[in-house]
């Protein structure tokens, strides 16, 4: 066996020696610009489509949820930036291990594993939100319990029930994102979620407005357009859209998956510590006087925030998938270089959005209101929300970064003292003690954010890349010895 492991290693850095070659070294920097933003560009415009897309749902939902009563907007918003927002972290985090093993090795040609660890991540995801099922039954006496007034907690409690069903829907739908970003495969994803977003507005017109469902119509509407897409890639990965990397389901999958728990547990930690801050800030909110419309105004506020940051979670993904792929391949050097190429792109479209936001105010509340007073609570709120743009054009890339080089661990250090012992606290003492109220809340929120960028770029520029490639390569050895070993 030890000789069979021995020579596993010698194919496998000999692929790699082969893959890196000396062509990076020498080509002009303006044709180095240009390749690498095309490669980019591969993976984050769809991510960036796709993040919309699947934002809009959420959108579609609160515009339609909006204009049927100030009571249900509050209790849609409450329950969307709370609870699912705790479910979404936690699956979308778990997934995100994908991202770091399905990156690695298609990076080093290890094309036979990428199915195995989608199968593997399915098991343990699906396990997770089996757990998460009690939140969404018992959501009302929760919610009271932590505040919040009784009309919204029972409405919050009627619309929880409806979102089991999307729960599962994360499992697969994120997994299967991951799987086919990590070998620049998500133009399909896209697709399919253009075609589900056009569905749910039809669908929620039809059920809200014209045969007056409310809020019931609204989320049968919302759980059909989250499972479309997952349809439409499960289809897409097992009938010969992954030839090289989806060989069926196998045994396999049930084997050796403590690393792939130990990595999702790292990943969720990281993704939720971050995600969750939000939804801890809005819960604050509820707290105060005049909760409903303070509620209202910060949850739009978020939500605007909230669609661009979909444009840096694409660049994200684009961050996370050329830097994994990179290391995998064994090249440094280009990895630093995609780096600094996705950080600049990504801040300078952020920059653009600032100066627009800054200047727009609070027009767009309408969309989601036809409450004056929300209306000018938002536009109050403004510009922290231009700051919280600009600030959100390079957090994500540089979470990123440590998604595709596996620092996910360090990372739930980070977040842990940035937004809980920093951000959180500040925001309760702007928010309560100096009578800020939302401003202090929001104020927090961006003390918290600004703390934890500083840290990743520290992070990021005093990083041995070189000794990030020695540790990728040996942990793609492993998987490919192991595997062998296996079959």
């Amino acid at each position: 066996m030890a000789m069979e492991g021995d020579g596993s290693e010698k194919l496998l850095k000999k692929s790699l020696a082969a893959e890196v070659g000396d062509g990076d070294e020498d080509e002009p920097l303006k044709d180095r610009i240009w390749r690498e933003t095309k490669k980019m560009w591969i993976v984050a415009a769809p991510a960036i489509f796709t993040r919309f897309s699947t934002f809009g749902i959420y959108v579609i939902s609160q515009a339609f949820i909006g204009h049927i009563g100030s009571t249900e907007l509050a209790a849609y918003s409450l329950v969307f930036a709370v609870l699912l927002r705790f479910s979404n972290g936690v699956s979308l985090g778990m997934a995100s291990a994908l991202e770091t093993l399905c990156g690695q090795a298609y990076g080093a040609k290890q094309y036979h594993m990428l199915g195995v660890y989608l199968q593997r991540s399915w098991i343990v995801l699906t396990i997770c939100s089996i757990f998460l099922v009690p939140l969404f039954i018992f959501t009302t006496p929760l919610l009271k319990a932590l505040g919040q007034e009784d009309k919204i907690a029972k409405v919050a409690g009627e619309i929880s029930l409806c979102l089991i069903p999307i729960l599962f829907a994360f499992v697969i739908s994120f997994t299967c994102q991951m799987f086919l970003q990590a070998q620049s495969k998500n133009m399909v994803i896209a697709y399919i979620a253009a075609f589900s977003v056009g569905v749910h507005l039809c669908l929620s017109w039809l059920l809200t407005v014209k045969y007056k469902f409310g809020i019931l119509g609204a989320m049968a509407s919302a759980i059909l357009a989250y499972w479309i897409p997952n349809i439409g890639q499960l289809v897409f990965v097992m009938c010969g859209g992954c030839r090289n990397t989806w060989k069926g389901f196998s045994s396999l999958a049930f084997k050796d998956l403590w690393p792939v728990i130990k990595l999702s547990l790292s990943s969720g930690a990281m993704l939720c510590l971050e995600l969750w801050y939000n939804p801890v800030l809005v819960l604050l909110t509820g707290n105060m006087e005049n909760a409903e419309v303070s509620i209202d105004a910060l949850a739009i506020c978020l939500n605007i925030d909230g669609l661009e940051i979909m444009i840096s979670f694409g660049f994200l993904a684009a961050a996370s998938v050329r830097v994994s792929n990179e290391l995998g391949r064994g090249s440094s050097r280009s990895a630093k270089f995609s780096i600094i190429i996705i950080v600049l792109t990504s801040f300078a479209i952020g920059f653009v959005l600032f100066v627009f936001f800054l200047f727009f105010r609070g027009h767009l509340a309408h969309i989601f209101t036809e409450s004056d007073e929300v209306a000018h609570a938002v536009a109050d709120l403004s510009p922290l929300l231009a700051i919280s743009i600009l600030l959100n054009s390079v957090q994500p890339v540089l979470s990123g970064v440590a998604v595709g080089a596996g620092w996910q661990s360090i990372v739930v250090y980070v977040n842990i003292i940035s937004y809980y012992l920093v951000g959180i606290p500040v925001g309760v003492a702007l928010a309560y003690f100096l009578s800020m109220q939302v401003k202090g809340v929001w104020v927090g929120m961006l003390f918290g954010t600004f703390v934890q960028t500083v840290v990743l770029i520290i992070i990021t520029c005093k990083t041995d890349w070189d000794k990030q490639v020695s540790l990728a390569q040996t942990r793609v050895n492993k998987w490919f010895v192991a595997e062998e070993a296996s079959c």
